[in-house]
């Protein structure tokens, strides 16, 4: 089953039993109308079961990124995967340094024999083939039309398959200088006073929320 949600101040999703909320935003929310200019982005996603156990399990989530946003990795350092795939959190941060443009917090609920946990792990975000540091990965993708990149995110079955992620938070950003020139990791511009983002996300269970977050931006 799938549901579509488009809201200026996040979407809240109510499919099933899966009540999925999410929200995200940019700074500074002034821009060029025609010029991308440097910005920092963050979102969030929480996932809940209306009953208060643990909600099914999301397998896959595809986030789809505005037109008038923009990635640039000219002369910024790369980190794969192999280098960090058995370092802990702090390990791959030194490692790969020079490579984050981005880091948050994954939470997830296991559901035991003795009851239910709580789980939470640092998330990093390094430029590369894939994104690492937490539970699941990513890869960034780029299309023609209405959206110009999109994350396909797979999450690998958490503690055995008793795990589920139930909230995720990142910020990305990065600002760095090339051959004398200031660059940014995340750019974009405000051509028509809206930035949009689109969700899809499946859930084990076979349910599908599909959703589009929209933020306004000022043009200058």
């Amino acid at each position: 089953m799938a549901l579509g949600a488009g809201v200026a101040d996040g979407a809240v999703v109510k499919v099933e039993d899966i009540v999925l909320r999410a929200d995200g935003g940019f700074k500074p929310q002034t821009l060029p109308k025609r010029r991308f200019a440097p910005i920092d982005f963050h979102g969030r996603l929480d996932i809940s079961d209306r009953g208060g156990g643990r909600p099914s399990p999301l397998r896959q989530a595809l986030v789809d990124f505005d037109a008038d946003g923009r990635l640039s990795v000219a002369g910024l350092p790369t980190c794969a995967p192999e280098l960090i795939a058995e370092a802990t959190t702090e390990e791959a941060r030194r490692i790969c340094r020079s490579a984050i443009v981005g880091t948050g917090h994954i939470g997830a609920l296991i559901s035991l024999p003795e009851g239910d946990v709580k789980a939470s792990s640092p998330l990093t975000v390094f430029n590369g083939p894939r994104t690492s540091g937490g539970l699941p990965t990513a890869v960034l993708e780029q299309h023609r039309g209405e959206f110009r990149y999109r994350a396909r995110i797979d999450v690998p079955p958490i503690a055995a398959g008793y795990g589920a992620i139930t909230h995720l938070d990142v910020e990305i950003g990065r600002h760095y200088r090339v051959g004398g020139q200031q660059r940014s990791y995340a750019s974009a511009r405000c051509s028509d006073n809206i930035l949009r983002t689109h969700g899809r996300f499946s859930f084990e269970n076979g349910t599908v929320v599909d959703g589009l977050v929209e933020k306004y931006c000022r043009s200058k």
